[in-house]
């Protein structure tokens, strides 16, 4: 099966079904090619419903998002052409490559250097240069760079941290996935003033940790 035909099961067999009935969404999935974003021992597995590890051993649970996933965070995130993004967790650049092609820039960090400059690698192959990797613990956000329209969190976390919340501007969203194991539901955080945020979870999914973003305690007894 060759590439393109790969990519429109992909779409229409995964993707579709999941809701993600966006045009330009589903147009943009066939303009950035996936597989040059997969790693060279996995690119067989680019069109493949399941994340694909992004190192060998996958020791940190870096890896690629199943298809249906990204496309679905990417719709709910309703990027617009003029929009400031920041995403937190790069991996490979895919997510990266989407969103700069619908945003004015995006910001992305990643604490892997490896990763960091293989985004970059990626991101320039595809002819991509509104997109700037920062190899940093992004868990923070990146103030001094903010506001921002969109906080993409590639990744999950236990729990999203105000200092990301106050970074986006009014009317602002962040997308992340949010729970525990094995409970986690896609979450996004729309600023709606200074000091209000409104919260919808429309679509469960589960998602590896991103690093950086602490815990809650857990006791044992």
């Amino acid at each position: 099966m060759n590439n393109d035909i790969a990519r429109f099961n992909m779409i229409e067999q995964q993707i579709r079904p999941w809701e993600v009935l966006d045009g330009a969404v589903l147009s943009l999935l066939s303009v950035v090619k996936r597989e040059n974003f997969a790693p060279m021992a996995h690119k067989a597995l680019a069109f493949v419903d399941m994340e694909i590890p992004l190192k060998d051993g996958n020791q940190t649970g870096q890896v690629m998002l199943p298809p249906r996933v990204e496309a679905r965070l990417l719709q709910d995130a309703d990027v617009k052409r003029t929009d400031k993004v920041l995403e937190v967790g790069t991996g490979s650049g895919y997510m990266a490559a989407l969103l700069a092609h619908q945003a004015a820039s995006v910001l992305s960090f990643e604490l892997d250097a490896t990763l960091a400059q293989q985004a970059r690698t990626n991101l320039q192959a595809a002819g991509i240069h509104n997109v700037e990797v920062r190899q940093a613990d992004g868990s923070q956000g990146a103030p001094s760079d903010g506001p921002f329209d969109v906080i993409m969190l590639s990744g999950s976390v236990p729990n999203v941290p105000q200092v990301l919340l106050n970074q986006l501007s009014i009317g602002g969203r962040l997308l992340a996935v949010v729970g525990e194991d094995p409970v986690m539901r896609a979450s996004v955080i729309t600023r709606t003033s200074d000091q209000q945020w409104q919260t919808s979870e429309p679509w469960d999914t589960m998602a590896p940790r991103l690093q950086g973003f602490p815990e809650h305690n857990r006791f044992s007894f």
